[in-house]
């Protein structure tokens, strides 16, 4: 329990007020701790994605493995990409930090409003040019400290155009966007797509190939993905039109897969000992009958049945059967 002054000890105290003996600053200031001033029209969290737009992740991560897919057979080399954040910016102060951005890919993405951008950074923007150039996967990437050119910027076009179509996929479910590569830039001065301190979310993922590494943003403004909040909240509610949507996106995907084909002109079986003893000018007998038709494998499975030919110049075969 707390003392209680008497009559005398009350009266000492306010003698000692009035004389300025009691210096009643340096006691207010004890009795407070150290804090910080905080903005309350913040308190909801500006960098919190899943308030804000939620399950706006599920999109971004469906993005990277359509657009893993599409570089993986366009390219030919097997790539990987993983959102690995998700944050709000203001849009001056985020492109402020990007003195070096790589290449700034414009898009539109209609019917939404303001558009988006598409950053490669420079360690990536490099690496995809000699990747795409035809670089052996053994030789080290190169890390050049200028920005791109134009002839750089024009042979990245492709990849960022690829980007476009699968962004258009990944929001199939929420609704039939066009996106569109509208101006490749190299300096981020001359990128606007909304007022500078406006809100942009960003969602940025690491890619790799081999050796090769970098960072991509796809950097779209808050006003532009407001309207597709309600959309969003309902993504995965289980109904029809949801289930639907997602039934088609995996359908198409699957149509997608690449596989590999097979004819199988004969085949033919041998100890190792003379499989190491074989020569530049030997001769091989295949268990083959020239007149007899193929085997078409579809991976490891017999599918099909044809007969070897030409077509406009060129070695084919013609399917005669079906294999169940």
């Amino acid at each position: 329990m707390e003392p209680v002054l008497n009559r005398a000890e009350i009266a000492e105290l306010l003698r000692a007020i009035r004389e300025g003996r009691l210096d009643l600053e340096a006691e207010e200031q004890s009795t407070f701790l150290a804090c910080t001033p905080i903005n309350l029209f913040q308190l909801t969290r500006r960098d919190s994605e899943q308030f804000r737009i939620p399950n706006f992740d599920i999109i971004l991560d469906h993005f990277c493995r359509i657009y893993a897919t599409s570089l993986t057979n366009q390219l030919q080399r097997t790539f990987s990409i993983t959102r690995t954040a998700l944050t709000s910016h203001e849009f001056q102060r985020f492109m402020a930090d990007k003195s070096n951005p790589g290449a700034i890919g414009i898009l539109d993405m209609s019917p939404l409003k303001h558009g988006a951008l598409f950053i490669l950074d420079p360690k990536l923007s490099f690496s995809m040019i000699e990747i795409m150039l035809g670089a052996s996967p053994e030789i080290a990437p190169v890390h050049l400290d200028r920005l791109l050119s134009t002839i750089e910027l024009n042979v990245l076009k492709t990849i960022i155009t690829d980007a476009c179509t699968d962004i258009n996929k990944a929001f199939g479910a929420l609704l039939e966007m066009r996106t569109a590569l509208i101006k490749l830039e190299n300096n981020p001065r001359l990128v606007s797509i909304v007022e500078p301190e406006a809100e942009v979310i960003v969602g940025t993922f690491l890619i790799k190939v081999g050796e090769y590494s970098g960072e991509i943003h796809l950097v779209i403004p808050f006003a532009t993905l407001e309207p597709l909040r309600e959309p969003l909240k309902e993504l995965l509610n289980i109904t029809t039109k949801t289930r639907s949507n997602w039934y088609e996106i995996l359908a198409d995907e699957i149509n997608e897969i690449p596989l590999t084909i097979t004819a199988h002109s004969g085949t033919i079986t041998m100890p190792i000992q003379k499989l190491l003893e074989i020569g530049a000018d030997d001769i091989l007998y295949l268990d083959y009958d020239p007149t007899s038709t193929l085997k078409v494998m579809v991976e490891d499975k017999w599918r099909f049945s044809a007969i070897p030919g030409t077509h406009n110049g060129k070695k084919a075969i013609s399917l005669t059967a079906i294999i169940d």
